[in-house]
């Protein structure tokens, strides 16, 4: 995966479990999007979506080892480097870190890809998870 010089590096986990995604409120409430943060020293980008995702979510499960693809995006005039990790959850906290202001609802990966409003991830999300007609 490329690194993008100068861009704050993240890490993001896209969370499935019985064949849905779980999506959360961003911080303002305005969007939908999934578990990313900054990734920290000392720690891989595996580690950060894992934390992203119990912090952000309650969730918890296995990541699958290879991430599935990344994004960029701006905030506040800086270039964000997502690298995504599809989680697949193996447990669901009623309380965790960020549970009193973001919402988590559960969709299914159709209806999650018309909820995202960044194209890259509704990209990612629709290329990892959606089903393919065989």
């Amino acid at each position: 995966m490329t690194i993008t010089p100068g861009a704050l590096q993240q890490a993001a986990a896209i969370p499935v479990r019985l064949g849905q995604v779980c999506l959360i409120s961003s911080r303002n409430g305005k969007r939908w999007v999934i578990p990313k943060g900054c990734l920290e020293l000392g720690k891989t980008a595996t580690e950060i979506a894992l934390q992203e995702a119990w912090e952000e979510a309650g969730l918890v499960g296995v990541l699958q080892p290879d991430p599935v693809g990344s994004y960029l995006y701006d905030k506040s005039g800086i270039t964000c480097h997502v690298v995504v990790y599809v989680l697949q959850v193996t447990g669901i906290g009623d309380a965790f870190p960020e549970d009193s202001f973001r919402e988590r609802i559960w969709v299914s990966p159709a209806q999650a890809v018309t909820r995202i409003e960044d194209r890259g991830l509704r990209e990612l999300i629709r290329g990892a998870v959606t089903p393919r007609a065989g």
